[in-house]
């Protein structure tokens, strides 16, 4: 039994910025206008989001400026808020221009690489709420907002058919950092103790790991003692994607591979690695 090590990914934060940077400033203004995944966001709208997380990172974590919002008591309220608060952004940075936006963000970008380097990632900090509602270490909120930087470039990359950072030592920490949301997807499906779920993703960012079920509770693992009850095999480009709710869920499920039982592969397209 071994499970998952940290993710380590703060090294890799100026290097995808230098990217989205180095993309966004070369768009014609055809494709900042090109829709992308995001239901009603162009490239421009997911560019605007970029900066609002930035923004969001230096004013609410480094300056320590409470937002005095909504009371947030259930999932569907941090939802319901975070839909709120995206779209309220994205609706009144429309009137920033392409070239003030590429600014904007080179600038509040470069200040939270910063501001990221100077944390200690084995340091208790907020939850990631779609991986748990405890707090986590440090490290993985930090992966969380890798992941945030590398799936919304993606996105403006696929809606403008650019290459995105598929290196492994790009894609790997995104699909090790989403995986985390497993246990808490399982969290409502009842199995005996040491039943074991298996996923792999395949290709060179990709691997495999186990829920195994101790203590009325399923436990994310990368080496596991026993044969799979189930297991679900799936390519690297649709399981970020799946994560992400950028492909729909039936087309996930005609593409995988899926052994043993339904009851326990099934709930694997429902993950959600993000908050929506």
């Amino acid at each position: 039994m071994k499970t998952p090590q940290p993710i380590i990914v703060v090294d890799l934060f100026p290097e995808t910025l230098d990217s989205l940077i180095g993309l966004i400033t070369s768009l014609s203004a055809e494709e900042w206008s090109a829709p992308t995944v995001c239901p009603g966001w162009s490239v421009k709208g997911v560019t605007q989001h970029l900066l609002a997380g930035e923004v969001g990172i230096l004013s609410r974590k480094r300056d320590g400026y409470a937002y005095s919002g909504s009371v947030i008591k259930e999932w569907p309220d941090l939802v319901a808020l975070i839909n709120e608060l995206n779209d309220v952004w994205v609706r009144a940075t429309r009137r920033v221009s392409p070239r003030l936006l590429c600014d904007l963000l080179s600038f509040t970008g470069r200040q939270v690489c910063e501001y990221f380097a100077s944390l200690d990632p084995y340091a208790l900090g907020d939850p990631v709420d779609w991986a748990g509602s405890e707090r986590a270490p440090v490290w993985l909120d930090l992966a969380r907002e890798y992941t945030e930087r590398w799936h919304h470039q993606q996105q403006i990359r696929d809606a403008v058919g650019k290459p995105g950072l598929k290196e492994p030592r790009f894609f790997a920490p995104v699909l090790d950092a989403f995986v985390r949301a497993l246990p808490r997807t399982y969290r409502a499906i009842e199995a005996e103790d040491q039943t074991i779920f298996a996923l792999t993703i395949s290709g060179n960012s990709g691997g495999r790991w186990f829920l195994v079920r101790e203590n009325q509770r399923w436990n994310l693992l990368v080496e596991a003692r026993g044969e799979p009850r189930a297991e679900v095999e799936i390519d690297q480009d649709i399981a970020w994607r799946l994560f992400t709710k950028g492909v729909p869920k039936d087309q996930a499920i005609s593409v995988a591979r899926i052994t043993g039982d339904p009851r326990l592969a099934l709930p694997l397209f429902d993950t959600l690695s993000v908050i929506a």
